[in-house]
């Protein structure tokens, strides 16, 4: 493990080399780091941190982005991860792989009471719909392992949210 500051991504080139596989979860929020610095974050970060993996001799990427995800977006977190899709996929690996999970499941340490209240409400809705609104991240993890363990599909996948839960579950 090594631990980088993303502010110097350059600096730390080394941590990038040598990995046939990169794994690309890396978020913020708005309410946590403001617009510019969700932006830098889930867009910047991340592109820069693609490049420096393809660079590396990374062959497979794997973004974790989010339903939705569309570059002309009025939102602007749905327009961060349709740019960084963009993005990652231009820097030409031999496979991408991006998944598109919905609301995330999990647990946190710090608090976000809103989306507590709307993972316990979307918990309930799982019940009945158990692919539209919600993944749990162990499934998302899964799915993010099963789909380096397979032959790809061609240059670029994406998984929608109900693709996620059936092959995290596999």
């Amino acid at each position: 493990q090594a631990v980088v500051d993303f502010e110097r991504l350059g600096e730390h080139a080394a941590a990038f080399q040598g990995h046939d596989v990169g794994f690309c979860c890396l978020g913020t929020t708005r309410a946590k780091a403001g617009a510019a610095g969700f932006v830098r974050v889930d867009r910047d970060y991340v592109a820069q941190a693609a490049e420096l993996a393809r660079a590396g001799g990374c062959k497979h990427f794997v973004l974790q982005s989010s339903q939705g995800a569309n570059q002309h977006s009025r939102f602007l977190y749905l327009r961060v991860k349709g740019e960084v899709e963009n993005l990652v996929q231009a820097v030409g690996f031999d496979r991408c792989t991006i998944l598109r999970p919905a609301v995330l499941l999990c647990r946190r340490q710090e608090s976000r009471p809103m989306e507590w209240i709307a993972q316990k409400f979307l918990g309930i809705v799982a019940w009945v719909f158990p692919t539209a609104y919600s993944v749990p991240v162990e499934t998302v993890a899964k799915a993010m392992v099963a789909i380096v363990l397979q032959p790809g599909e061609g240059k670029v996948e994406v998984l929608e949210n109900g693709a996620i839960h059936k092959l995290g579950k596999a």
